[in-house]
């Protein structure tokens, strides 16, 4: 990763915070400018957030990663190499079923699993959906996808991310990713915490009502674990 990708601006990321006070699902540049002071401050923080993967632009308007902008600067850093990754994924199917998964699972063995179906494995809270994976050499994976009749597209179950680096802690790497990636895999983070906290080196903020609720459905998929 360069060091434009492995840093992040103080006033960038206080600039989303303050956006995600009051979150939305959408938000517009102009109304971002009052916390940029600028309107050329805003589009230039905007496109540091969306380099990072944090913030994504569509003609005047933007969706922020409220998940990531909302954590602290020191959490935010440990996030980089997982925001890369997700960035730079590709997403690939054959059949489009989980038997894409279950082929890739028996047939495939230079990779390392990440977010739904390492969550699944670590914690068994959440049925997962899609096969995440980290891969040290993308074109010598996707030609072996191709080569097995899959294509790549927006609808397949199968994601292969790019390896920056050796990944030593794999439990605290789903973790970040799981916050990463937000939606539903938050939930899954904060399984990880209950159950591994002391694999982790940092921490997330998370909301008492997610909290909550994992901790209540945690218990009763864990009776359940094989």
């Amino acid at each position: 990763m360069t060091s434009r990708q492995t840093m992040l601006d103080e006033s960038v990321l206080g600039f989303a915070q303050k956006l995600v006070v009051n979150p939305k699902i959408v938000y517009n540049v102009k109304d971002s400018i009052q916390f940029a002071g600028s309107i050329r401050t805003a589009y230039r923080r905007l496109n540091a957030l969306a380099s990072l993967g944090i913030a994504k632009k569509m003609r005047g308007k933007f969706i922020m990663n409220g998940a990531v902008s909302s954590q602290p600067i020191t959490v935010v850093q440990k996030l980089l190499p997982s925001l890369h990754a997700l960035k730079n994924a590709r997403r690939f199917g054959r059949y489009y079923s989980q038997s894409d998964v279950r082929f890739i699972l028996n047939n495939m063995s230079e990779k390392l699993i990440t977010l739904d179906y390492k969550a699944w494995e670590l914690t068994k809270l959440q049925t997962p959906l899609d096969l995440y994976m980290y891969v040290r050499n993308m074109d010598k994976t996707v030609s072996f996808l191709k080569k097995n009749r899959f294509s790549e597209g927006n609808k397949g179950h199968v994601v292969i991310l790019p390896m920056n680096g050796p990944i030593l802690n794999d439990i605290e790497r789903t973790y970040l990713d799981c916050i990463a990636k937000g939606g539903r895999s938050i939930h899954d983070a904060i399984a990880i915490e209950l159950l591994y906290g002391d694999h982790l080196t940092v921490k997330a903020n998370f909301s008492i009502a997610d909290i909550t609720k994992v901790q209540q459905e945690l218990p009763i998929k864990r009776n359940n674990k094989s």
